[in-house]
């Protein structure tokens, strides 16, 4: 029975994706810092799919305690996904440092500290798959999402200076760019419907780019061309622009 870890199990975008890969058999690891938010989900995903589920104390924050996590995992996954994320008001960001370190360091340092210790447990095995949710909103510098933007394209480009680094070594990375998605984080949000994915449509795409080997997916096809679109207005022009 092959293992998934989910790290940042509490949020809805990582509940489907545990119940998408429990659906196919798989055991399940869920990490998280309130471990107790997770007895109710571990529960439910025994019952539903019969597979094994366990639960595992995770804080992103404390890279001192990332190594002796992934050692302390009685079975090591053979796919280890970093759902884990923070997104404040980039208002309240811009004017509060507190917020913008959180940001920083949650979106960035603490996925690149425990998917590092991941990474070279897997290329010491010679196989393994790395999933990172990321985000359209690293694509390209906006006002809108200054400090969140920045630090997932930071992680974007992790992603993919691992999945180049791995490669030889059978390991694979695969970068995940939901776009818009209905979860609690947004729920205040009004957001377009056309381009916005519910939790269990980002899950069947993770699952779908894990079992066909992809390397760069876009919940919604649309963001992949909006994207470009963005990416591809002249600088002279992009700011003047209030988006």
């Amino acid at each position: 029975m092959p293992t998934v870890l989910l790290l940042g199990a509490t949020s809805d975008i990582s509940v489907a994706i545990a119940k998408e890969f429990g659906a196919h058999g798989y055991a399940l690891q869920l990490a998280a810092r309130n471990t107790e938010h997770l007895s109710p989900i571990q529960s439910d995903l025994k019952i539903r799919y019969n597979v094994d589920c366990t639960v595992h104390a995770f804080d992103a924050l404390n890279y001192d305690s990332h190594q002796s996590f992934f050692d302390s995992l009685p079975v090591k996954p053979d796919v280890t996904i970093c759902v884990f994320g923070v997104m404040y008001e980039e208002e309240d960001a811009w004017n509060d440092w507190k917020l913008t370190h959180r940001m920083i360091d949650t979106n960035y340092t603490g996925a690149v500290s425990i998917l590092n210790i991941a990474a070279k447990y897997y290329s010491a095995q010679k196989k393994g798959t790395i999933v990172g949710i990321s985000s359209v909103a690293g694509e390209r510098g906006r006002q809108s999402k200054l400090i969140y933007g920045s630090a997932k394209a930071a992680f974007s480009a992790y992603l993919a200076g691992l999945r180049n680094k791995l490669f030889k070594d059978n390991v694979h990375v695969v970068s995940v760019k939901p776009g818009f998605v209905y979860t609690k984080m947004t729920e205040e949000l009004p957001l377009p419907k056309p381009l916005t994915a519910q939790p269990e449509e980002v899950a069947k795409a993770v699952f779908n780019a894990v079992e066909k080997k992809k390397n760069t997916i876009y919940t919604k096809w649309m963001w992949k061309y909006i994207m470009l679109i963005i990416k591809n207005v002249p600088e002279p022009m992009f700011k003047k622009m209030n988006i």
